[in-house]
């Protein structure tokens, strides 16, 4: 039987989820090449992937509705262009699909958590 979590423990959760995605694209980032065009991606994507978390804690302590939807759109914003830059590094061969199959997955499941929580509120 799955457990219905309570706004706060939701809350917590993606706080810890957003954490640990944060921390797995400053590893990515740090496969990247070290040339001019590696490095502006490296720097793109750990400044995208990093900030989702940072402003969904900000969300978490919005003093109003309007400013925790305006922090909940910039979660969804910058966790869509996180997911142009993993297209970026796959598509361009920097790294194989393969090799960034889950992490595109994690992002793709957190855009759309933020989507949805955005319409919500």
């Amino acid at each position: 039987m799955t457990k219905v979590l309570t706004n706060k423990e939701f809350s917590k959760s993606l706080e810890r989820r957003t954490l640990k995605f944060g921390i797995e694209i400053i590893r990515l980032s740090t496969t990247l090449p070290n040339t001019p065009e590696g490095r502006v991606v490296k720097n793109q994507i750990t400044k995208s992937g990093t900030s989702i978390g940072a402003n969904y804690r900000e969300a978490n302590r919005a003093r109003s509705k309007a400013d925790f939807k305006n922090k909940i759109k910039i979660c969804e914003s910058e966790a869509s262009e996180t997911q142009y830059w993993l297209e970026i590094i796959s598509e361009s061969n920097f790294l194989a699909f393969e090799d960034i199959r889950s992490i595109n997955n994690e992002c793709k499941e957190l855009l759309a958590i933020f989507c949805t929580i955005g319409k919500g509120s």
